[in-house]
């Protein structure tokens, strides 16, 4: 029986740091990406695929920022829509081109993917995700004033909006994504965390100003795909205890015990390894049998668990 993945692609499979961003980058990007999935069903996985878009929405609120004399804006959840439907076409177009170059004629779909957060959650009340483009503190107070937003300084480099990050609580195209899945089409779901939207109490959905954590929507899509691993690509070959330190130690397996003990210790920051973390132990305790976090061109010898760091075992 083939094994069930679940691939999340970080934000460096689409666009790298220090690019432009050019269609004609991001597309060539996704091609090498797309080479290394290939290959996988290649070699026999069946394989799903989520991924992230910080970049693109970054880019497309600033084009909108930069646009508004003439363009209105337009609100979070339809930029994310906008970036899904962007995204999901270069990798559902590339990846069909680098399967029939192998002779594998395997359907790929994209399903623009809303998920529900819950409109209690106390992310609404302190807003903490930045996102967008870097204003001056002159422009910051304007646009506190002028939109209501909550701004603040990230990292030093500037001032930048801030937007709630809740718990996603449902995938609300589930049933579609399994059911495609299920027929043998290699699906591309979830992007970004999914498009956030809540029950406005009145029997309807609404759309919400917010950004889903993408490596937690991934638990959800991979348990609910029934996928056997959750595979997390990300810019780092591994884990590492220390990162970036004197003393910087890579791990290769964990047990979730140990993941969790380590990420309640600080190890893994919030902004960096711990949602992956996090993730990976939901993923787990869902019924996923292991997650292996590993860099895209390490991706088929991690599958094979020679690269890499495994999660796996049982918690204690």
């Amino acid at each position: 029986m083939k094994e069930n993945v679940l691939i999340a692609l970080g934000g460096n499979a689409i666009l790298k740091h220090r690019e432009e961003g050019t269609a004609a980058e991001q597309f060539e990007n996704v091609r090498v990406t797309c080479r290394h999935l290939a290959e996988m069903v290649r070699e026999g996985y069946r394989v799903a695929v989520t991924h992230g878009n910080g970049p693109q929405v970054g880019d497309i609120l600033l084009a909108y920022e930069l646009a508004k004399g003439t363009l209105p804006p337009m609100p979070l959840d339809v930029c994310g829509a906008q970036s899904q439907g962007m995204i999901g076409y270069m990798l559902q177009h590339s990846l069909q081109n680098e399967l029939h170059s192998r002779d594998l004629h395997i359907p790929v779909a994209t399903i623009l993917t809303r998920t529900q957060v819950d409109r209690d959650d106390p992310a609404f009340i302190s807003p903490s995700k930045p996102i967008g483009p870097f204003y001056t503190a002159m422009e910051a107070k304007r646009l506190r004033e002028e939109n209501g937003w909550a701004i603040g300084n990230d990292s030093g480099r500037g001032f930048r909006r801030l937007v709630p990050s809740p718990e996603p609580v449902r995938i609300l195209e589930e049933k579609a994504i399994k059911e495609i899945y299920d027929e043998g089409i290699i699906v591309i779901a979830c992007g970004g965390g999914g498009i956030p939207v809540m029950d406005s109490g009145k029997g309807e959905y609404i759309g919400v100003e917010a950004v889903i954590d993408k490596d937690h929507v991934a638990a959800l899509m991979g348990n609910l795909i029934g996928a056997d691993t959750l595979l997390i690509l990300t810019d780092v070959p591994c884990v590492y205890l220390h990162y970036g330190k004197p003393d910087q130690v890579s791990l290769g397996r964990l047990t979730p015990h140990e993941a969790r003990k380590y990420l309640h210790e600080g190890q893994f920051p919030s902004g960096s390894m711990g949602p992956k973390i996090e993730s990976a132990l939901r993923f787990i305790a869902g019924g996923g049998k292991r997650v292996i976090i590993s860099s895209l061109e390490s991706a088929s010898r991690a599958m094979k668990e020679d690269a890499g760091t495994v999660i796996s075992g049982e918690d204690n």
